[in-house]
């Protein structure tokens, strides 16, 4: 089993099956608008330009479930992070990330990359990097910065 066995919707209300992105390093991250690692965006969309032409896409899942931060329907996060952020990389649409209702792929990221002291996601913008074959390599803390995740991106690229 790996990412690819697992699909997502869109922001824009499509199916999309994450085998679309086979041969990828991929982060995948769970996003909000209002939370004080939103400024996290920008610094995504920076890795993003610097190397999708290299084989890296950005995969940014929104999530309601910490503090309230993310409650704008999925037109109002896709035009937040347009226009404040500059965001091209793909994003979905909200779903859960921990708990009953939580999203298939999002319990098998934290299966396979538990956190420090479990696996549940604690907070937005926890990173999982992915590397070309679908196999997780590793999961940061919201707190750690894109920025210094750039070196494990280079070197699964």
């Amino acid at each position: 089993m790996s990412v690819y066995d697992f699909s997502a919707v869109t922001i824009n209300g499509e199916e999309k099956s994450l085998s679309d992105y086979r041969g990828k390093v991929l982060l995948i991250v769970n996003t909000a608008s209002k939370c004080g690692f939103t400024p996290q965006y920008k610094e995504l969309q920076m890795l993003y330009e610097r190397y999708r032409d290299k084989g890296l896409e950005i995969l940014g899942f929104p999530c309601n479930q910490f503090g309230n931060q993310e409650p704008g329907s999925n037109d109002e996060i896709a035009s937040f992070c347009q226009l404040n952020y500059g965001v091209s990389f793909p994003m979905f649409a909200k779903v859960d990330v921990k708990g009953p209702n939580a999203h298939p792929l999002f319990r098998y990221l934290t299966e396979q990359a538990p956190g420090f002291w479990n696996k549940e996601i604690k907070w937005n913008f926890t990173k999982f990097l992915i590397d070309r074959d679908g196999n997780v390599v590793n999961r940061y803390a919201p707190t750690t910065s894109p920025r210094k995740i750039e070196k494990d991106i280079e070197q699964y690229l």
